[in-house]
């Protein structure tokens, strides 16, 4: 099978965003080698608690597996705990620019207006090319905002084949198309994408909110003054967001509820909203719960870790083989 790779970071509560992401994970792992990291060594590029960082790191794992995805399907581990994810990100540290490091846009947003910028920052893509190029991986799943880093790591391992031969699977990109309600954007400012990093705790739902956030969050959602239930991303972006959000957890396309509310009021609209994502992610939280309480997420990580360790230190050694380390 092909091999598909993609961390998340465990900083800041995982929002209906990223959820839609993570269900399409759920898809890929009946026909694809997947492995799935939490990207921990990726999140102290920003200073972090570390008693958050440990608590986060576990509940984003339990929710990886509260949403669906199978320990016996994937790979499921934890990016510190695989030493060669550092040890290849220096080495790929020798094949790669200060040039292109500092064309990357998210170095640019992360390091504006600050008096001390990390290194770990600057080249926090060269890590990321090691966590893709570790494992041979074919598909990594990205959206626009990592587009770029997914080009630098491709650009790295072309770069060191050419030089010493074939040695790195060249990744490409998964892009999921964006159809008509697929965007998830921020219930306060509808012309964002709903973010993890937004202050105001309204503007996002995340999946281990209360039913009673939930439902204040949804009704708060920025609309407009003319009352029609409607999909037009120019004119009604609130609108047209509430309805991506209902078809992401109802299954009913968007035409389906431009017809079901036909004449209605956003009070409506809104109300059922509440019903419909609060029963889902209820669902998700008991599961999270029962993963939690029992423990078996230590175990599913230390498998996961076991066989990312495999798989990584077999392209390590090839690496540094061919760069001319010993490796006995």
């Amino acid at each position: 099978m092909k091999r598909v790779f993609s961390g998340v970071q465990p900083t800041g509560q995982i929002h209906l965003g990223n959820y839609i992401t993570m269900k399409n994970f759920v898809k890929q792992q009946n026909d694809k080698d997947c492995l799935y990291c939490v990207v921990d060594m990726h999140s102290i590029t920003l200073p972090q608690d570390p008693e958050k960082l440990k608590k986060s790191t576990i509940e984003l794992a339990a929710l990886y597996m509260a949403i669906g995805l199978d320990p016996k399907k994937v790979t499921l581990f934890i990016q510190s705990q695989v030493p060669a994810h550092a040890e290849l990100a220096w080495i790929l540290n020798c094949f790669s620019y200060m040039g292109e490091l500092s064309r990357m846009t998210q170095f640019k947003d992360k390091s504006a207006g600050k008096d001390i910028v990390t290194t770990g920052l600057f080249t926090y893509p060269v890590l990321m090319a090691a966590d893709i190029l570790l494992y041979d991986t074919n598909f990594v799943p990205v959206g626009n905002d990592q587009k770029q880093h997914l080009e630098l790591a491709r650009d790295i391992a072309q770069r060191f084949n050419n030089r010493f031969g074939e040695t790195f699977v060249v990744p490409e990109p998964m892009i999921a198309k964006v159809e008509e309600g697929a965007r998830i954007m921020a219930l306060d400012d509808p012309t964002l994408k709903m973010s993890k990093s937004n202050p105001n705790e309204h503007s996002k739902i995340t999946l281990l909110d209360s039913p009673s956030l939930i439902k204040k969050s949804i009704m708060r959602a920025t609309t407009d003054s003319d009352m029609l239930i409607k999909y037009d991303l120019t004119n009604k972006p609130g609108v047209s967001n509430l309805l991506t959000i209902y078809s992401q957890f109802s299954g009913l396309s968007i035409a389906e509820l431009e017809a079901k509310y036909e004449g209605l009021g956003y009070g409506a609209l809104k109300k059922d909203l509440v019903v419909v994502v609060n029963d889902e992610i209820l669902k998700v939280q008991n599961e999270f719960n029962r993963i939690i309480d029992s423990g078996e997420v230590y175990e599913v990580l230390r498998e996961g870790r076991e066989r990312a360790q495999e798989i990584s230190n077999s392209v390590l050694n090839r690496v540094k083989d061919k760069v001319g380390f010993i490796t006995y």
